[in-house]
């Protein structure tokens, strides 16, 4: 490897906000954060929107939508079109 021209590797503290989980992973991202971590240590800090603890194709589950209101809606749009018994 040439010297000089590869990024910084080191162990990085990535925070996912929306499960509140913290992943302490190497990588090369830029930050200028940082977070001390559970071990006492301080680490280069990246917050995350969304990661594996929080995506529904990972933990299994779906976010709930309205469908309930939209199905609601349906029926008292189109009440008056019902054919009449």
């Amino acid at each position: 490897m040439k010297p000089g021209i590869h990024p910084d590797y080191r162990p990085v503290l990535f925070h996912d906000t929306s499960a509140d989980v913290f992943f302490l992973i190497g990588s090369t991202v830029e930050t200028s954060r940082s977070h001390c971590h559970t071990d006492g240590q301080t680490y280069p800090y990246v917050a995350l929107d969304v990661s594996s603890a929080s995506h529904p194709v990972y933990t299994g589950q779906q976010r709930q939508t309205k469908v309930e209101g939209r199905i609601a809606g349906f029926n008292k749009r189109f009440a008056g079109f019902a054919p009449k018994p």
